[in-house]
């Protein structure tokens, strides 16, 4: 509505005003048809900051509210279920008119409550009329196993009998749970399946027929509700199921999924992340840093060691975005530094953003949370190692020459370096220049780079090398050491991100 309209409107305050005024209400299903036509066909955005569901999730939701259907919202967690459905007031009307004092959001035309339609034939057209704004129109729970039918439906209430000096037989005495609190509004219920049986069965008449059971009181309420349920594919198996007749009563069901690519998975992260603005004009990043940071749970979701039932939540990249952030940030602290550009050991830091996100099998159990996790940044580096330098182990088969073969010599000779994780900025980079052949490496394949990113595209190609076994990689206690895998192997010095791969001296040198 435009903006005078909305003030007209809202300056009525009784019915018989809203009568003049020619106002017609409709039912909430209707509302959101009405209001999501005139979206589709003024092409205005639906959801704002939900990314990845144009083609997927967003034209079923819309063919549901098209269709006036109650929905579920099923897929693993971090799958912006809850975003999707408080969003869905945004094609609500900015305002609608209520009984004023009604408990039940009453439509002044259709009344469904005691209090409501005694204060119609008492009032007539002179019955107080209130505006409810569309923000006040969404109510949500999260069902869990302590979840009780008056806590939904409601229950009699014996001090409101007492006070009023009611009979229990009256229907003043009810005090009314969340979903009849929610009438015209949109209600969601977050995990269903986490609801006992006995309480799933309380909302099948609310469902199909408006109904509503509370003790022994014959009711029927009309509800005017949007339903949205949520639910985790996992919840069916290891926590509970939802109840066939419900899930029969709740028409449309509504797939979501994980970004189908990392350029979506990098937007949403950039667009989550709370981060300081010392912090963001302290720390510099590029696109190969957000890549990896993807990159890791992309490898958690391929992992044998993490549970695919359980999923690996956009939560994960966006926690260790933050932490990458804040590693190199404390670096800066520690050095007395005004800024700096994220560094491939910072990525040690985002450790524990990832032993939270992720459940793990039995076989990951055995290994260790910190050793999974450590695996996983392992294997999202060797998997975008060969995406910006050259496979080291495709080199000999295709008969190039080997660009890192003076880094090989060089950690053959017996060199090794320590990158620690705090070393100041002038430390860090005397450190990679030490390695004969490193800064050439990054000079033929990235010519135009320079400064602090050069010098993160050199650690990059000694940590890539190491994930293919072409250098040892060795953690030490505040840092990491890089030195040539024979000599660690005689030392016996290893490294829990070894890989298996069998390593060829023959082929490296070549």
């Amino acid at each position: 509505m435009e903006k005078t309209v909305i003030q007209k409107l809202t300056s009525i305050k009784t019915l018989g005003e809203l009568k003049r005024s020619g106002y017609r209400t409709r039912t909430i299903k209707d509302e959101l048809r009405e209001n999501l036509i005139t979206h589709l066909k003024g092409k205005k955005p639906m959801f704002r900051g939900v990314l990845g569901f144009d083609t997927t999730v967003i034209p079923d939701i819309q063919r549901a509210l098209l269709s006036r259907h109650n929905m579920i919202l099923l897929g693993l967690r971090g799958q912006a279920k809850t975003r999707i459905a408080r969003q869905m007031t945004h094609l609500l009307d900015e305002y609608i008119p209520v009984v004023e004092g009604s408990e039940l959001n009453d439509d002044p035309f259709h009344p469904i409550s005691k209090y409501a339609r005694d204060l119609l034939a008492e009032k007539g057209d002179e019955t107080p009329i209130a505006w409810l704004h569309r923000e006040e129109r969404y109510a949500e729970k999260l069902a869990t196993p302590d979840v009780s039918v008056a806590d939904l439906i409601g229950d009699v209430d014996p001090i409101r009998a007492a006070n009023l000096k009611l009979s229990y037989a009256d229907e003043r005495v009810i005090h009314y749970g969340l979903i009849p609190r929610s009438n015209r509004c949109i209600f969601v219920i977050n995990e269903l399946p986490d609801l006992q049986p006995r309480i799933q069965v309380s909302l099948f008449n609310i469902l199909q027929e408006g109904d509503i059971q509370i003790r022994g009181f014959k009711l029927r309420l009309p509800l005017d509700i949007q339903f949205v349920f949520t639910a985790n594919p996992e919840d069916y198996t290891n926590r509970g199921s939802i109840v066939t007749p419900l899930k029969d009563r709740i028409e449309s069901q509504i797939l979501t999924h994980y970004p189908k690519d990392i350029e979506t998975s990098k937007k949403i992260t950039v667009q989550e992340v709370r981060s300081h603005e010392a912090q963001k004009s302290a720390v510099k990043y590029n696109d190969l840093i957000l890549n990896l940071n993807e990159q890791i749970a992309v490898e958690a979701r391929k992992s044998e060691y993490v549970d695919k039932k359980s999923g690996v939540s956009a939560r994960l990249t966006i926690s260790s975005f933050e932490n990458l952030l804040s590693a190199a940030e404390r670096r800066t602290l520690l050095n007395n530094e005004a800024e700096t550009f994220v560094r491939m050991s910072d990525f040690w830091g985002v450790v524990p953003a990832i032993t939270g996100k992720i459940e793990l099998v039995y076989e990951g159990e055995q290994e260790g949370p910190m050793i999974v996790a450590q695996n996983l940044i392992s294997k999202a580096i060797r998997t975008l190692f060969v995406q910006h330098f050259p496979d080291p182990g495709k080199l000999k088969k295709q008969k190039q020459e080997n660009p890192y073969r003076k880094i090989g010599d060089w950690f053959g000779s017996g060199n090794s370096i320590d990158l620690m994780m705090d070393i100041p900025a002038k430390q860090y980079a005397a450190e990679l220049k030490k390695v004969v052949g490193l800064e050439e490496v990054v000079n033929k394949f990235y010519p135009d780079t320079k400064g602090d990113e050069k010098l993160f595209l050199m650690e990059f190609v000694l940590h890539g090398l190491a994930e293919h076994s072409l250098l040892s990689k060795y953690m030490l206690e505040a840092g990491i050491q890089f030195k040539d895998v024979l000599g660690a192997m005689f030392t016996g010095k290893t490294t829990d991100f070894d890989k298996e791969d069998d390593f060829n001296d023959e082929e490296f040198n070549n």
